[in-house]
């Protein structure tokens, strides 16, 4: 279930009341949930943008409205809404909206997916970059596709072998390489451009 305190229920209550009579509600999805990346989006609930699969969540003077698909990531979460000196901070605490790591008897595949996504590409968007999983051979080469920055960067290479390598195969001792399956040359904006 979700907890929403009674000073969220009352900032939802003046919310709603500022759109008029459209809005029924206030609507609660994960976006790109189960990911690193995952985040909580709320918006107003109208009777056309409802499917009838919400979890209905009944507060004072409104219903907020879970989609569906969501309600795994968003149960347990934490609503609350902090008077300051600029109004008001919102806030959403979902601990399961992540997602779990997987077990160490998951596959391959989904092991090597969650340290890019947790760990890889973090790393790699300071410089606008990141990588994707374009393989795993059976003899346990992984081979990876380069974008953003990286796409074309002179420094990949160097990124691949004593970053991204070295890491996967401490971390996975199935994994035996780790290749690069970009064509670098198609790059179009390198962080480093290549000499």
């Amino acid at each position: 279930m979700i907890n929403i305190s009674e000073s969220a229920q009352g900032y939802f209550q003046r919310l709603l009341q500022s759109q008029g009579g459209d809005a029924v509600g206030i609507r609660l999805s994960a976006v790109n949930p189960g990911t690193p990346r995952a985040d909580a989006r709320l918006e107003f609930a109208e009777h056309g943008d409802l499917l009838g699969d919400e979890w209905a969540v009944e507060c004072e003077g409104f219903t907020l409205y879970v989609d569906a698909p969501s309600a795994p990531y968003l149960d347990s979460a934490d609503i609350d809404f902090v008077n300051n000196a600029t109004g008001g901070q919102l806030t959403i605490k979902a601990p399961r909206i992540k997602g779990d790591q997987p077990a160490g008897d998951a596959s391959l595949v989904e092991r090597v997916q969650w340290m890019i996504e947790s760990e890889i590409n973090p790393q790699l968007a300071s410089h606008k970059g990141r990588v994707a999983l374009d393989s795993i051979g059976a003899d346990g080469v992984v081979y990876l596709r380069f974008g953003g920055g990286c796409h074309g960067c002179g420094m990949a290479d160097v990124t691949l072998k004593q970053g991204i390598e070295k890491s996967m195969m401490a971390k996975f001792p199935e994994v035996t390489a780790v290749r690069d399956a970009t064509d670098h040359s198609t790059g179009a904006a390198p962080y480093i451009a290549r000499g």
